[in-house]
């Protein structure tokens, strides 16, 4: 999509025209499959790293734009939000030390980028999600300013006909809405790539749609979001409820969603794929296309076929089928695009190699896939990977059902071994990598893993944002290591940093948890609340969610003090302070304790947008200056220590 000038359709003329190129190229693709004119004999293999910035605060660094321009190299570009860029690697012939060579090309491209990162005061993260990206870091301000990236959020947009609305559910529970695509920046990937027989092509397409459970359930690495642990691998239910375009004016519409893992098997061509996605889906962009591909045919000429990769481009299936032409030959790849980046190169590597193994150690009689294995149960056991990871049970070709870790040790892991052998890959690239693969899934620990049972095991005395924090700078830490997961301690607090990692803002020490009464509330009620929640405080809201007052515990004292008798029809409107002082999230900190004292106040709601989304208490205070003493205490003994 980034090689052509690409625009919203809103004519009538430009569908016609670019639906036409779009047909033509179809058209062509179906010749070129009948001549044999593919590239049969040279299978290589490449990839996509997705990486994201953090500041010293481990906060997302909006410095991809600045970065990109200093490393000047062709292999890096943008990517959708301006914390994050893309490294593509070169394609490389699959065979004796391709996979070590990757794995060279990738670090040596990663350190290039991470050195540029250092001067402007961040780093290079490699995860599925950033723990610590929050809400505010997906403003549209936060888009990469490019015609393309903003073309296909205003078409998003008006297909969709209002926000973007989220419900994920694991452990914890997140339901929100958001105003533009820029959710989906969330998201980064490793994606591998590789180039495919075109006499195998629907074999081995079928195959990468029965493997893509049980190898997602290996690589998962994205668990946190918002602070709340969601699915293992939270970027496909955050991607597909992107990319949902069904329209809010017609709910009842069943329209088909562009991130699609599909809906049945190949049977004859791979053109099946693309006949299907015009079928079902419309244009979102389009682009003046010069080239005529059925007439380049008639020339003798390999066409680029560049309305039907920008239409393609808009249809996010996690296994994609792609056109491309290497040295002036014409290929078709497929593309894996559920592996999350991170959380070591070595990690991502071994994923890489575990993938393309079993799809080179495909089994013969995957011809007959439709008979071995319903699809639906393919498409379940990759739900399911996403959302249980290696907790997840398969059913597989065999009608058996296994656990993931017995399907992918006895079952799996040799047939990889058997793909890469196959292709004459280095013996001592096979052990390492897929040894990687064996001992994560042999000591239960994915990315995700370490990050659900770190942050579990700091919240038993840290807050919620102490906690994300803390898995941050201990995924940095580890991931700068090499080592690859399997072999990582949790997350401890001490990794967290100084105090402006995790209080320097209101929205990093409020309360989240919410207790609210509205005006025409008994006062019985917010007595019990408070004695019931062990609370001094609570917020008094309308209908709208705004705030109209706050009641204390020291409000219903003093009342009570001053009345001979108890009034049961009492009500909160008695008693609240109207209109109470609020802050944003935003406030700094020591803002709000200057508010506090200045004012005399017990709490100060904190409210965004109008809308109440959290409160800072006295007792807030309180926790922060425990930490902040040992902090101190820390510093000192070090001090000590030195003299």
């Amino acid at each position: 999509m980034g090689a052509l000038d690409v625009y919203v359709v809103e004519t009538k003329e430009q569908r016609k025209r670019f639906v036409t190129a779009i047909l033509k190229d179809m058209k062509a693709l179906d010749l070129m499959l009948e001549r044999n004119m593919f590239e049969r004999d040279n299978m290589r293999i490449g990839a996509e790293q997705e990486f994201c910035f953090v500041d010293k605060h481990l906060r997302p660094a909006m410095i991809g734009l600045e970065v990109l321009a200093l490393l000047d190299d062709s292999h890096f570009t943008t990517e959708l939000a301006k914390f994050n860029l893309e490294a593509n690697l070169d394609p490389i012939k699959f065979t004796g030390d391709a996979l070590s060579r990757m794995e060279n090309q990738l670090y040596g491209l990663l350190q290039k980028a991470d050195q540029i990162a250092l001067d402007h005061g961040a780093r290079i993260l490699l995860t599925g999600i950033l723990p610590t990206i929050k809400k505010s870091d997906l403003e549209f301000e936060n888009i990469t300013p490019y015609p393309r990236y903003h073309a296909l959020n205003d078409a998003m947009k008006k297909q969709r006909g209002g926000d973007f609305e989220f419900n994920i559910k694991g452990t914890d529970e997140l339901v929100t809405k958001h105003n533009s695509m820029l959710f989906e920046a969330c998201n980064t990937s490793f994606q591998v790539h590789l180039q495919v027989n075109p006499d195998e092509v629907v074999d081995k397409y079928n195959w990468a749609q029965a493997i893509a459970g049980p190898v997602l359930a290996a690589c998962t690495n994205s668990v946190l979001l918002f602070g709340k642990r969601l699915w293992d691998e939270t970027r496909i239910a955050v991607f597909e409820q992107t990319v949902d375009l069904k329209n809010l004016q017609n709910p009842e519409r069943e329209i088909k969603s562009r991130v699609d893992f599909g809906s049945s098997w190949l049977e004859e061509s791979i053109t099946e794929i693309f006949q299907h996605d015009v079928a079902y889906h419309k244009l979102l962009l389009a682009g003046d296309v010069e080239e005529d591909a059925m007439e380049m045919l008639r020339q003798g000429k390999v066409p680029k076929l560049t309305a039907l990769s920008l239409f393609n481009g808009t249809i996010y299936k996690w296994n994609r089928a792609c056109y491309g032409i290497t040295d002036g030959l014409p290929h078709i790849r497929i593309e894996n695009r559920y592996i999350p980046a991170g959380p070591t190169v070595v990690d991502e590597m071994a994923n890489t190699a575990f993938w393309l193994g079993l799809m080179e150690g495909m089994p013969d009689n995957i011809g007959d896939i439709a008979n071995l294995m319903d699809f639906d149960h393919a498409k379940l056991n990759f739900i399911k990977a996403a959302q249980m990871g290696l907790g997840a049970q398969f059913r597989w070709k065999d009608g058996k059902r296994y656990t993931a870790q017995e399907l992918i040790l006895n079952r799996l892991l040799p047939q990889a071994r058997i793909g890469l052998e196959k292709m004459k890959i280095d013996a001592h690239d096979i052990d390492k990598y897929l040894g990687i693969i064996e001992n994560r899934v042999l000591n239960h620990q994915t990315g995700s893993i370490w990050a659900s049972q770190s942050f579990t095991e700091l919240r038993r005395t840290a807050t919620v944002e102490e906690a994300v924090v803390a898995v941050t700078a201990g995924m940095l830490k580890r991931q700068q290591s090499g080592n690859p997961v399997h072999t990582w301690s949790y997350a401890t607090m001490s990794e967290s940093g100084s105090w402006e990692n995790k209080f320097k803002h209101v929205h990093q020490v409020m309360s989240k948890e919410l207790y609210t009464v509205q005006s025409e509330d008994q006062i019985a009620l917010v007595t019990n609340v408070m004695n019931w929640r062990k609370i001094h405080h609570v917020p008094v809201e309308n209908e709208d969610g705004e705030v109209v007052g706050i009641i204390s515990s020291a409000d219903i004292l003093k009342y009570y003090c001053k009345k001979d008798d108890a009034d049961d029809d009492l009500t909160v409107n008695d008693i609240m302070t109207v209109n109470p002082i609020t802050v944003t999230p935003d406030t700094c900190t020591i803002d709000a304790l200057k508010i506090m004292r200045k004012s005399n106040l017990g709490c100060l709601p904190v409210v965004k947008n109008k809308k109440l989304i959290g409160i800072l208490t006295e007792f807030d205070f309180v926790y922060m200056a425990e930490h902040l003493f040992e902090e101190l205490s820390n510093i000192e003994a070090k001090d000590n220590h030195i003299i």
